[in-house]
C-alpha cells in the first residue's frame, strides 16, 4: 500500500497547464537535486498547419518520442485502433514507449506519469504498471483527467480515491501556489526517500 502522500494528481480542464505543472516540478527538483532518479513520460500535442491540434505523442523523460494518437494517420492497421472522439489511439507505439518508464528500479526516486487517460487506458497494460508503481512506495507525480459530465474513467477513479493519493485540481488562479506546493512536499519526500 502508498504510503500517504507519496502519490500527487494533478488534474483540471483540458488546457489549463496539468503537463507545463509537472515538467515545471520536474525541472526545479533537477536543479535542487541533480542526482535524482527520474522514470516516466509525458504526453505532447502535435500541431499542425494554422495551429490545429492534430494528435499527440508521447516522450520519455529520456527524449525518446512516439505517436499516441492522430487524426492524420490513415492505414489498414489504424482502422482498428480505438478511438477517443476524433483520435485514433496507437496503443503498440504508446505501450512501447510507456511500458519500460514504468518498469521498477531499486534507483528510481520519482515517476512522471503524464497522464493516467482514457488514451493511455486503451492499454491492457498499462494501468496494472500504474497500480504497481503506485504500490512501490516510490513517490509518482501524475496527470489525471478531470471527470466530464460528474462521470470519472474507472481506472482514473481508482487512482484519484487511491488512500496514497493527494489530488491537486488546476485553475488559473492556483497554478503557481500548486507547483510550488507539491515542489516543497517532493523535496521532502526526496530527502527522507
Amino acid at each position: 500500500m502508498a504510503t500517504p502522500g507519496k502519490c500527487f494528481l494533478v488534474t483540471g480542464p483540458p488546457g489549463i497547464g496539468k503537463t507545463t505543472l509537472v515538467m515545471k516540478v520536474l525541472e526545479s527538483l533537477k536543479i535542487s537535486n541533480p542526482t535524482l532518479n527520474v522514470q516516466g513520460f509525458y504526453t505532447r500535442e502535435i500541431r499542425e498547419g494554422n495551429n490545429e491540434r492534430v494528435g499527440f505523442e508521447v516522450v520519455t523523460l529520456d527524449g525518446r518520442r512516439g505517436p499516441l494518437a492522430s487524426t492524420t494517420i490513415s492505414s489498414a492497421e489504424s482502422l482498428r485502433w480505438p478511438t477517443v472522439g476524433k483520435y485514433k489511439v496507437d496503443v503498440a507505439s504508446f505501450e512501447s514507449l510507456a511500458q519500460p518508464e514504468l518498469q521498477i528500479k531499486e534507483d528510481t526516486d520519482l515517476f512522471i506519469i503524464d497522464e493516467v487517460g482514457k488514451m493511455e487506458l486503451y492499454s491492457s497494460s498499462f494501468f496494472p504498471a500504474v497500480l504497481k508503481v503506485l504500490e512501490s512506495n516510490i513517490p509518482l507525480l501524475a496527470s489525471i483527467p478531470i471527470p466530464k459530465f460528474g462521470r470519472d474513467i474507472p481506472g482514473v477513479a481508482r487512482l484519484r480515491n487511491h488512500p496514497g493519493a493527494t489530488v491537486f485540481t488546476l485553475n488559473t488562479g492556483n497554478r503557481d501556489s500548486i507547483k510550488e506546493e507539491i515542489y516543497t512536499q517532493l523535496v521532502n519526500l526526496l530527502q527522507k526517500h
